[in-house]
């Protein structure tokens, strides 16, 4: 089998002077990298990494944002014989170290952050850096300047298709970190999504989610290289229409909040049901619905997709009405996010979608999901003990969700294995599809459901910016009360007696990855968050109050 190195042998003899890479380099100024542009800078710094003299498969750390150089240092690495260690830009000091440290790192890229200073107490006093483009004043060794003084490597140097390729630290919405291991065949799995859904080189992607988790690597790196398709980069959030504007992708794959924020900022503009209104008419629907994708730099998308977290229904149904289908699909670090995906055309709302190419899968009777995936780890570094306890004899992975499956093959998942509480009544609550409810509400952005030990479970919710700046405003308060309200009455309409919730609470603050309340692909940290808030929820039950706010 081909690996990521051999393909950008390929692209590089085959296509040297298209263009690969876009990268903003603030001011509005932009660099573009052709294949064989990007292919020396590659060659000379894997070069540099021989000259180390390090041995043979040493981990080497890539500490830095989505920018161009991220990849050019994830193939150097690989050049030169080694293997990436990435970091999520967003980590303590304490989890850098940790990492770094368990790792056995010998060294350190780092590149474009926020908040280095920070950050920047995590790396280990001696522990040889590199400062990519982009990357904060450091006083250490610049890729350009070793680029532009050392002879690149020459030749083809391969890597055997089961070597060790990447250690990939899970950001976990429990627990400390754990090492998952990928070898470039397991990376190599997530280019069956090149033949389904038709990927070429005339596709256009714009990479801004974390390229430390897999969905990033494994949607945008590893295809790009096998394809030839064009990548741009995010500058910041504050450009972030406008790098999309120039990327005008036409594959584009993100995450529910980020879906949702399109959406928030499409109403500030627009009341929902006036624009509910206006998709009704014919001769001005197909108007309303460019102008909008255009807007957002979405019109020439054709393969969207949604992953990390479950979307709401009523998310799918909108973006729907302005003719994009969102394809929802679902995978874990642990078998490189080759597990299951909707297509065009066979989407059914509330269901990530068949299985992808090769997968196999079990339900358990407790309803866990196991899933067989050539994507499937080699294991967890230095940890055989957890390794068995989540990848079986078989070669299952134990996923930890509780899924079901409908008559044409597609998954739903119904909740997490763990994450089942007992009520004071005795009864069990799985609190995923109640915070599918209530996320529902037109106001709530982020939602959870708990409760253990007490008479009924009660909600959490964050609400998005617009209803914030509305409940400081004169009367608007009372206003999304009510509606909340009357939200609870819908929803526990729909549930058993014992799973209704007994109220909500309006979180003050929103949970971020900053305040630790979510992971670096933006799942919620329920344990975090229920410990944030674990002394106040007898106060909570006591009070008569339907509606809390914090």
């Amino acid at each position: 089998m081909k690996t990521h190195l051999d393909h950008l042998y390929a692209q590089e003899a085959d296509h040297p002077n298209d263009l690969w890479l876009t990268q903003p380099m603030g001011g509005g100024a932009v660099k573009e990298l052709t294949w064989k542009q990007a292919t020396a800078e590659i060659r000379s710094m894997a070069a540099h990494l021989a000259s180390l003299d390090l041995p043979k498969g040493s981990k080497v750390a890539l500490f830095s944002k989505n920018c161009a150089w991220w990849f050019l240092a994830d193939f150097a690495i690989w050049m030169a014989g080694h293997v990436t260690v990435p970091l999520y830009p967003t980590l303590t000091p304490e989890t850098i170290r940790l990492t770094l440290e368990h790792s056995e790192s010998k060294l350190v890229f780092v590149g474009k952050l926020d908040g280095f200073e920070g950050m920047k107490s995590g790396i280990p006093a001696g522990l040889p850096i590199i400062a990519l483009p982009l990357a904060p004043k450091l006083d250490a060794p610049q890729w350009a300047d070793l680029v532009a003084k050392t002879k690149p490597m020459e030749g083809t140097p391969s890597r055997d298709p089961d070597d060790l390729a990447t250690i990939i630290y899970t950001s976990g919405s429990t627990g400390l970190p754990k090492g998952v291991m990928h070898s470039f065949r397991t990376m190599a799995a997530g280019l069956c999504a090149v033949e389904e859904y038709k990927i070429t080189a005339n596709d256009r992607m714009l990479s801004y989610l974390p390229l430390a988790h897999v969905y990033e690597r494994a949607t945008v790196e590893i295809p790009s290289v096998a394809t030839g398709m064009r990548v741009y980069f995010a500058e910041s959030l504050d450009t972030f229409v406008a790098d999309l504007r120039r990327a005008r992708p036409t594959v584009f794959v993100s995450v529910p909040r980020l879906w949702t924020k399109f959406q928030q900022g499409v109403f500030s503009k627009m009341p929902p049901n006036r624009l509910a209104l206006l998709l009704k008419i014919p001769f001005v629907r197909g108007w309303i619905q460019k102008k909008i994708l255009g807007n957002l730099g979405l019109a020439d998308v054709r393969l969207a997709a949604s992953g990390s977290a479950p979307i709401p229904a009523a998310l799918l149904d909108w973006y729907r009405s302005l003719g994009l289908e969102l394809l929802e699909g679902y995978g874990m670090t642990e078998n490189f996010a080759i597990s299951h995906a909707n297509r065009l055309g066979e989407v059914r709302v509330g269901y990530v979608g068949a299985l992808r190419t090769g997968v196999e899968q079990k339900l358990l009777d407790s309803g866990e999901l196991l899933v067989k995936s050539p994507g499937n780890m080699l294991g967890y570094y230095k940890d055989d003990a957890l390794t068995r306890e989540m990848l079986d004899a078989e070669g299952f992975v134990h996923t930890g969700d509780r899924a079901e499956v409908d008559a044409q093959g597609r998954l739903k998942i119904t909740g997490r294995v763990k994450e089942l509480f007992k009520t004071s009544k005795g009864k069990y609550v799985a609190p995923a599809p109640i915070e599918n409810a209530l996320l529902l509400h037109d106001d709530v952005e982020q939602a959870l459901v708990s409760g253990p030990a007490m008479p009924q479970p009660y909600g959490l919710v964050v609400l998005s910016d617009a209803a914030r700046a509305r409940a400081k405003a004169g009367g608007g308060l009372d206003g999304i009360t009510k509606s909340l309200e009357a939200h609870i009455e819908r929803t526990n309409g729909t549930l058993n007696p014992h799973e209704h919730l007994e109220k909500v609470v309006v979180a003050r603050d929103p949970w971020t990855i900053e305040n630790g309340l979510l992971t670096p692909t933006m799942k919620v940290k329920r344990a975090a968050i229920e410990e944030r808030y674990a002394s106040r929820v007898e106060g909570w039950y006591a009070s008569k109050e339907r509606v809390i706010w914090e």
